[in-house]
């Protein structure tokens, strides 16, 4: 049969419903072998450095957060607010990326920037994160380009030296200041910690009196917790505020 059409031009000629009970059962076989596939032959394909490229030591993901300030996080609802930008795995691939991103400096709002190593999550809950902290360098507006140029170049190119530590860094932007942070796995270690902040102290050629403040993730879990409660107690106060008021007013209508 030339032309997968064919049956459909001659009812009378007997062959119709054979071949349209045919073409169903292939039908039904196809989607049963499309269900069969592996999942792996779904899986995006690996990000590896092209021909010629100078690879990277680990591959790394940029992602792109914005929030409304004021508004608790829940670490669901954070989770879909962050979006993946794409992910690398050598130098060309890197400046393909950079190059088309809006700098820090101008972006507008509560927003964040994040790059970490491939297969972590910049969340605090993560696998890779939760034993970890992070350094914390707050800025004045006009400086966050450069800083945050400074330390993923830096970061990439392996110059803080404790091996599998750095996971990732962030840079946020904020209304009255913007703030960068580098994160590693191991909060209790104490000897990589401070070799973090002086590598980080250095790449950002920070003047002495710098104010650096490392935070554990632990904490950052606690504090969230705890703001969680103070606006439920802000919001039930508030509550019954209006509900003494309206109780006064209804007792002095009847006086």
């Amino acid at each position: 049969m030339n032309n997968k059409f064919d049956a459909l031009k001659d009812d009378d000629s007997g062959d119709h419903d054979q071949n349209e009970e045919n073409n169903t059962q292939k039908d039904g076989e196809k989607e049963k072998n499309d269900r069969e596939k592996p999942q792996s032959s779904t899986k995006r394909k690996a990000v590896v450095p092209g021909p010629a490229e100078h690879p990277l030591q680990y591959n790394y993901t940029f992602w792109y957060s914005r929030r409304t300030p004021g508004r608790p996080t829940s670490s669901q609802s954070y989770e879909q607010n962050i979006k993946q930008i794409g992910t690398f795995a050598s130098v060309e691939q890197f400046w393909r990326f950079y190059s088309h991103m809006v700098r820090p400096g101008d972006l507008t709002g509560h927003s964040d920037f994040h790059l970490f190593k491939e297969g972590i999550k910049p969340m605090w809950e993560d696998d890779a994160n939760k034993n970890g902290g992070k350094w914390i360098i707050r800025l004045r507006k006009g400086l966050a380009s450069r800083c945050w140029e400074n330390l993923i170049l830096a970061m990439l190119g392996e110059q803080f030296m404790v091996g599998e530590e750095i996971c990732g860094a962030v840079v946020s932007v904020r209304f009255q200041e913007d703030i960068i942070s580098i994160w590693n796995k191991t909060a209790s270690d104490q000897a990589t910690t401070a070799r973090i902040r002086d590598t980080l102290r250095r790449v950002l050629n920070l003047p002495p009196n710098t104010i650096m403040e490392y935070k554990t993730h632990t904490d950052s879990i606690k504090y969230r917790g705890k703001g969680k409660l103070l606006l439920l107690n802000l919001s039930q106060a508030a509550s019954i505020s209006i509900s003494s008021q309206l109780v006064l007013l209804s007792e002095s209508s009847y006086s």
